[in-house]
């Protein structure tokens, strides 16, 4: 197996991982909005912990998929060709809920918030769904021929891995962002996110759990078995812990059984890099859809050199802004000045 694309095929991983990881407590956020703040107070509160970080955690997305795209072009290729319709689907969700964010505060009125939250709700559900069932059938398969091109029409790519996919990112972003509530604020949504944490991380980790499991039976080894006891072990000592009040030991258990559960199935399915449900025999790997040692070398310079910067200003964004929020600190809502105010309504100003 050769060195440089092995590392590139371990780097994106981490960068999958690491954007789950971040992305996954936002987008929980942004589904709470709608069922489990209770008022506009407390949703301003809800955007308000992850306002400074939200579009910095997105750039790890952009990232996973240009590595991806430079170290592994047939890898890209047949995945976002295969995958056109709901990645498609997945970049307007993200839209979306980036242009809530910034509309949500413009005009203070009831109904005029109302249709950007969901807009925010739903718009972080179908985002996480889709990278879900993408990333679900990265490791399980689509059906590929010997050119790496999607046989079938439009929805070929649906299955139940994809929907155990979506619904494992989906419960793994709502749980998490409830234990990053509780370490975030304080008062009666800090009191209410520890509560529910306890009740559904059970039922929230269960896709993630049941996806790891199968990728094991299918194709696992020693090495990623391994990972999946640890990953076991996460989650319940995030349980526990949840229990006892430990909010940021909570947070890091519920990260670590991401960690664990994501690295058994990368672990798992190498050197693999996409299957093919038609004939193991036009699978990609590592090997066949690589780009050039040239490509890969000059990738791992500049990525030697930039990564830790990337990472020290994000972890000094987070060091910043790592105060708690309450409904205390969010002051009386108001409109943006009158002429702005009538454009949106389309009325005169």
């Amino acid at each position: 197996m050769e060195l440089l694309p092995t590392i590139w095929f371990i780097a994106i991983a981490v960068l999958w991982i690491g954007y789950l990881f971040l992305e996954g407590f936002d987008l929980g956020v942004g589904m709470l909005m709608k069922i489990f703040a209770r008022n506009n107070t407390e949703r301003r509160v809800l955007l308000n912990t992850i306002g400074p970080v939200w579009d910095g955690n997105e750039v790890w997305l952009l990232t996973a998929g240009g590595a991806t795209f430079a170290a592994f072009p047939l890898w890209y290729a047949s995945l976002f060709s295969g995958l056109y319709l709901p990645l498609l689907v997945v970049l307007v969700a993200l839209i979306f809920r980036a242009v809530a964010f910034e509309y949500r505060g413009k005009i203070n009125t009831e109904q005029w918030r109302n249709r950007w939250d969901w807009a925010i709700a739903l718009g972080s559900t179908v985002a996480a769904f889709g990278v879900g069932a993408a990333l679900a059938l990265t490791t399980t398969g689509l059906p590929l021929n010997a050119n790496g091109d999607r046989v079938g029409g439009p929805f070929a790519w649906f299955s139940g891995y994809a929907l155990l996919g979506g619904l494992a990112v989906v419960g793994f972003a709502l749980v998490h962002a409830l234990a990053f509530l509780a370490l975030k604020t304080d008062g009666e949504i800090r009191v209410r996110a520890r509560r529910w944490v306890v009740r559904i991380l059970p039922i929230a980790l269960a896709p993630m759990a049941l996806w790891a499991i199968l990728i094991q039976i299918r194709t696992g080894n020693l090495f990623s078995w391994a990972l999946v006891l640890v990953a076991a072990a996460a989650a319940i000592a995030a349980w526990f812990l949840a229990r006892s009040g430990s909010e940021g030991r909570t947070f890091i258990a519920l990260g670590s059984f991401l960690l664990a559960g994501a690295a058994s199935i990368f672990s798992a399915v190498f050197p693999v890099v996409l299957p093919s449900t038609i004939d193991p025999a036009f699978n990609l790997t590592v090997t066949n859809a690589s780009s050039s040692d040239y490509t890969l070398g000059l990738m791992t310079t500049v990525a030697c050199i930039g990564l830790p910067l990337v990472l020290a200003y994000q972890a000094w964004t987070y060091w910043v802004f790592r105060r708690r929020i309450s409904a205390a600190h969010i002051p009386e809502g108001h409109s943006v000045v009158p002429a702005v105010a009538g454009f949106f309504l389309k009325t005169k100003p």
